[in-house]
């Protein structure tokens, strides 16, 4: 009589087990992990404002958010198989192609780089980037996005790679101590960090990329910048997933688009705003437009990009490159 009773609890322990492993490979499958390479910055606000947002919840996804200072660390994360996704600049599409690595744009986040060169009022005698030979400029980390941008202004005004240095200080308060210390005497970075800058006076803006306007008549067109891009195999392979994710951004990028900087500061971490609210407001209000209204890819932008890593990049100079397998419209599309 007991054999039976004994062998029923079994079952029933048996079952349970596997019901509770359905359960959390189930959870498990709705979790993502996205790496961002600076959520602080304003030019990858959207990542942070989606959350504050209630976006991912609202799709059903479970999105945590790790903070990484440079791009170029976030993406080795995302190469490395430690997260699922980057929030970071769209250019190392195209950079991580040359080096036999797949990885797509599958939304993006903005149309022009929101990145400014700043220079020292230490040093009134810089004027040009021409003026940069010799001088070390800081950027957030060698490899990064900050980092090509400097390297192609400085050869495009006529200065070899070996006459000036690039240092990585991050971005915020350790880009700021190395300006105030002559570590550096320019820097490329992004807001809040340039308003912080200018309002204290260390430093003044050289050559301004915030605006799809001026950052045209800085490099010659459109530059798409921050983007949430993932490896094509992972993407091929979480479709479902990955449009949650987009359906998330594109109402996060709407959101954006139709509400004021005042309206989505307050949905942003207070500590964003490194102390000045109204500053972070104002420097939001001026850079906004460089976001996209819909995290379609804008025409002619990838061009441009593949123009900027060719005109100082050995891995890119002289190669073929398919664009084409660099971003996809197909879940920003389908965005209802």
């Amino acid at each position: 009589m007991n054999k039976p009773i004994h062998s029923r609890k079994l079952l029933s322990c048996i079952a349970l087990a596997a019901a509770l492993a359905g359960a959390s490979s189930a959870y498990a499958a709705d979790k993502v992990t996205i790496i961002v390479g600076g959520y602080e910055k304003q030019i990858y606000l959207p990542a942070k404002l989606a959350e504050g947002l209630g976006y991912f919840k609202a799709e059903g996804i479970d999105v945590e958010l790790l903070n990484e200072g440079s791009g170029v660390d976030a993406e080795n994360e995302m190469l490395a198989g430690a997260v699922q996704g980057v929030v970071g600049f769209y250019d190392h599409c195209v950079d991580l192609q040359t080096k036999g690595k797949q990885v797509i744009s599958v939304v993006q986040f903005s149309q022009a780089p929101g990145e400014v060169e700043m220079v020292s009022n230490k040093h009134p005698e810089i004027k040009s980037f021409a003026d940069l030979r010799g001088k070390s400029l800081g950027v957030t980390g060698l490899g990064s996005s900050t980092n090509f941008l400097t390297q192609y202004m400085m050869v495009k005004a006529g200065v070899p790679l070996g006459e000036f240095s690039t240092i990585p200080v991050g971005a915020g308060t350790t880009f700021i101590a190395a300006m105030q210390q002559d570590k550096i005497q320019a820097g490329m970075t992004t807001e809040p960090t340039i308003s912080r800058l200018l309002k204290t006076g260390d430093a003044r803006v050289l050559v301004d990329m915030r605006t799809v306007e001026k950052t045209k008549a800085a490099l010659g067109g459109t530059y798409p910048a921050a983007a949430l891009y993932m490896s094509a195999d992972w993407v091929e392979k979480n479709k479902p997933m990955v449009q949650k994710l987009a359906n998330a951004f594109v109402k996060t990028l709407k959101f954006i688009n139709t509400h004021s900087a005042a309206e989505i500061a307050d949905k942003m971490p207070k500590d964003f705003y490194a102390g000045d609210k109204e500053g972070y407001i104002k420097a939001l209000a001026d850079g906004k437009s460089m976001f996209t209204a819909d995290g379609v890819m804008p025409a002619g932008g990838p061009e441009t990009v593949l123009m900027v890593l060719s005109g100082f990049s050995k891995n890119v100079k002289g190669k073929t490159v398919d664009l084409s397998k660099t971003y996809t419209t197909e879940f920003v599309k389908n965005v209802k």
